[in-house]
């Protein structure tokens, strides 16, 4: 039994690892995925452009808001230095699960910051996103 345990146990190691491979380090450690610009959906694609001109946003009461980064998935930073926007999903009639989490050196400078991260699972990982492949 515990030989099958330990086996078990190297083999969820082993996927976990696989799972991990790709991944970038942030600044404080933390490992956030990283995914091309051209792999992006493309209402992600169109939500980039709206934040680098400033919008107009479709949910504009709640785009553009702090994002608290609470579950310390993003590199720690100052509160107010990441901001969130809403991807749209198609089919979905509420604001459904995507975000771009923007990061700006100053509270609301995120069209120059070039630090972007796409969540398709309403925080649960991140990716940050490569402007060239």
């Amino acid at each position: 039994m515990a030989r099958i345990l330990a086996i078990v146990r190297l083999l969820v190691l082993a996927f976990a690892g696989c799972c991990l491979a790709g991944t970038v380090a942030a600044r404080d450690g933390r490992e956030v995925g990283s995914i091309a610009l051209g792999e992006l959906p493309p209402e992600a694609r169109h939500t980039l452009l709206l934040i680098r001109q400033g919008g107009p946003f479709p949910y504009p009461h709640k785009d553009g808001s702090v994002f608290g980064n609470f579950e310390k998935r993003l590199p720690l930073q100052p509160r107010g230095y990441y901001r969130e926007y809403t991807v749209p999903t198609p089919g979905r009639r509420d604001r459904g699960a995507r975000r771009i989490v923007a990061g700006s050196g100053r509270a609301g400078d995120v069209a120059r910051s070039g630090e972007y991260y796409y969540t398709a699972d309403h925080y649960l990982s991140f990716r940050r996103i490569r402007e060239q492949p």
